[in-house]
């Protein structure tokens, strides 16, 4: 489904579009190859959006360069996160596709160790902007949040800097629930394997487009039972299905103004990002052609066939919103750590 980002606030501010001369760009692509490095395993829902825009990037490329895909799953895509900082050709020929949660990470976890500065990466823009859920399988006892309040129930995850793992922690911070964290998967299809399977009930903070690309079926023959919709704004399709939002459980507006601080990593949930230093005619290059791609017929009819939903910023748009994520008051970022902690 694709649909259209409502108005915020917190990403109104108008941006400066860069140009640069078509020959030039050219000059540079002709004949070179794009690295498209993807922080998750094959099969999840980071890498069904990045074999998509791959597809079709490159004809907004001055030069038309080759893309391909490479995955770099471990930590969280801290291992993609660290190979695009450190590692990776600073010319505008490597992109990553991160997890939003570890763009978080510096700032949420006591990480002193941490390898990269989420701060420098260039973005060129995210494919999607949405609404996480968490949920049970059809064998599961827990069929609403209410009954997870009251049932231990067994949440599948995979590691550190993961919203698998995040999303269950700050909400038995922040709320009654009875979640048990079960940590160790290598990634989101390996947890929705363990569910059908029945090692556990459920998985939490998992992209509500992901669910729709990867299990339509779980949907549409009612094995999913979806417990909570958490974004800043509702999803009408899940307030239609009587799905509750996280705010109605939390306890005080302290809690309220960290899981805000944690889940505006939503509004840039499928980010695009160049090493640090790139120069800025490659920078302005990509940017375009990632706006280009968003508003392309063909892509868009790719993205339908492959039901992922795209509400896409631009680049400029999301340096801008992690700027100001990082500049938030302190006693707001002390207590969002502190929920995140297990």
């Amino acid at each position: 489904m694709v649909r259209t980002l409502p108005p915020t606030a917190a990403i109104a501010a108008a941006v400066l579009c860069v140009s640069m001369p078509a020959g030039s760009a050219a000059d540079f692509y002709a004949g070179k190859t794009i690295e498209m490095v993807v922080g998750s395993d094959v099969g999840g829902g980071y890498d069904v959006y990045a074999r998509a825009i791959a597809r079709h990037l490159s004809r907004h490329i001055p030069g038309n360069p080759m893309i391909i895909v490479k995955n770099l799953p471990g930590a969280g895509s801290g291992r993609a996160a660290t190979y695009a900082y450190s590692v990776a050709a600073k010319d505008g020929t490597v992109v990553a596709a991160l997890f939003p949660g570890i763009i978080l990470s510096p700032l949420l976890e006591d990480r002193p160790d941490a390898s990269f500065d989420p701060t420098k990466f260039i973005y060129i823009g995210t494919a999607d902007s949405g609404t996480r859920v968490c949920a049970t399988f059809q064998g599961s006892q827990t069929k609403s949040f209410n009954d997870a309040l009251v049932l231990t129930t067994r949440m599948g995850a995979t590691t550190f800097g993961a919203s698998t793992r995040d999303y269950v922690l700050f909400m038995k911070k922040t709320t009654d629930v009875k979640f048990e964290l079960v940590m160790g998967y290598r990634g989101s299809a390996d947890i929705l394997l363990a569910m059908e399977r029945g090692e556990i009930d459920g998985l939490c903070g998992y992209e509500w487009s992901s669910v729709r690309s990867n299990r339509p079926d779980w949907i549409r023959d009612g094995k999913l039972n979806v417990l909570v919709q958490v974004s800043l704004e509702f999803d009408p399709e899940l307030s239609g299905m009587g799905v509750p939002p996280l705010w109605a459980y939390l306890k005080n507006e302290e809690d309220r103004k960290a899981v805000e601080l944690i889940v505006s990593q939503q509004m840039f949930q499928r980010p695009f990002v160049l090493p640090p230093d790139v120069p800025a005619e490659q920078v302005a290059t990509l940017r375009a052609a990632f706006d280009a791609t968003m508003t392309d017929k063909q892509f868009l009819d790719d993205a339908e066939k492959a039901r992922i939903d795209i509400v896409p910023l631009s680049g400029a748009k999301v340096q801008e919103l992690i700027e100001a994520i990082y500049a938030a008051p302190r006693n707001v970022i002390d207590r969002a750590r502190e929920i995140l902690k297990p």
